[in-house]
């Protein structure tokens, strides 16, 4: 079965790669089990194991019956979540029609309705808003470090 996922390596048996898979991973406060790939980027689809998906491959160890011609559908709409009660397999089409802008952010915000378009923003502002509060200030602690260090030589 772990032969029909992609970019899997072929060095992983079910057991090896389930513990892999749990041993990357940590529970969320929702219920997911959000696993870390190959980079630090938080909220999009993980590679590991290879270069295999995570989702796929905890879908094969955690789930079974895996068809490689449908497409792992999340739930709970985290990319990043392994959780195999948040997992399930649907055609190209069905999910497709499954993927619908949530009223909440990932971060639990209420979603604002843009008034030209009449849908969904695609970025939360409370979270734009932190996340910019969170650059200026480690932009302050830099220039702060800078200037504390500006004009004096090393001995």
């Amino acid at each position: 079965m772990l032969s029909q996922v992609n970019g899997l390596s072929r060095h992983f048996t079910e057991d090896t790669l389930r513990a892999y898979l749990l041993a990357r991973s940590a529970r969320a406060d929702n219920g997911c089990l959000i696993v870390r790939g190959y980079g630090s980027q938080r909220g999009v689809h993980q590679k590991l194991a290879g270069r295999a998906w995570a989702h796929i491959a905890a879908y094969v160890v955690f789930v079974g019956g895996y068809d490689p011609t449908l497409e792992v559908h999340h739930d709970c709409g985290a990319p990043d979540c392994i959780e195999p009660t948040h997992l399930r397999q649907l055609s190209h089409a069905d999910n497709c029609r499954e993927r619908t802008q949530r009223p909440r952010c990932r971060n639990g915000h209420e979603r604002e309705v843009e008034p030209a378009t009449g849908r969904l923003r695609r970025v939360c502002r409370t979270c734009n808003r932190l996340a910019q509060k969170r650059w200026r200030e480690r932009q302050a602690a830099e220039v702060a470090k800078a200037r504390a260090t500006y004009g004096r030589a090393s001995s």
